[in-house]
């Protein structure tokens, strides 16, 4: 039987995780090939696109959504990936944990609206202002 957890690094003074409680739990997910190759940060807030168009994919939040396509806040990544034009990838991501707000990455332009975070706490994700030192 093969591991059943796996350990992402994490760099405990760049700011992201605000606190242990609730854990910052990971999981795998799919995220949708760009019109454009990026690499997509460490702490990107992440969609999940649903609806009768949805792909059950992910997405950087603010990204505009297709017709009967839903976008909806749903996990944070958890290490920089690498995203290219012809195939979607595999990366790791939050499902849980208690992150700092302003260390979010949004597409350029987009805001965090209060439906967005709604969504976050349904799925066991606090955001919490955060102060630099």
């Amino acid at each position: 039987m093969g591991n059943l957890y796996e350990v992402t690094a994490i760099d405990p003074h760049d700011g992201l995780i605000a606190a242990t409680f609730p854990p910052a739990d990971v999981f795998h997910i799919t995220i949708r090939k760009l019109s454009a190759a990026d690499t997509l940060k460490r702490g990107s807030l992440l969609d999940l696109s649903s609806g009768t168009a949805g792909d059950g994919k992910f997405v950087i939040h603010g990204t505009t959504a297709a017709d009967n396509e839903t976008l909806t806040a749903n996990c944070i990544l958890a290490e920089d990936t690498a995203v290219g034009t012809t195939d979607d990838v595999t990366a790791l991501a939050y499902r849980t944990g208690h992150f700092v707000e302003n260390k979010l990455i949004l597409k350029a332009e987009a805001t965090l609206a209060a439906g967005a975070k709604e969504a976050l706490r349904d799925v066991g994700i606090l955001l919490s202002d955060g102060i630099e030192a």
